[in-house]
């Protein structure tokens, strides 16, 4: 794993965000930017493939639902 020295400016609410997370997570300063640019770039960069939110938060108890057809049947009407 090659590794590489970011420096950045920040202003008072930068400061005071990094200040806040690093006393409620116990974290380093540099762990909180790795943890905040890994989450940033799963959302802007990451997994191109598109998903349904909510898709798995909720149980119906149909193992079929999404599969079968027939519960669509009239869907919309």
């Amino acid at each position: 794993m090659s590794t590489s020295t970011v420096q950045a400016r920040l202003d008072k609410r930068g400061k005071a965000a990094l200040d806040t997370l690093v006393k409620r997570l116990g974290w380093s300063p540099s762990k909180v930017v790795r943890e905040a640019l890994q989450l940033f770039a799963v959302c802007h960069i990451g997994n191109t493939r598109r998903e349904i939110t909510g898709h798995g938060k909720f149980e119906s108890g149909r193992s079929d639902l999404g599969s079968n057809k027939s519960h669509l049947k009239d869907f919309g009407r």
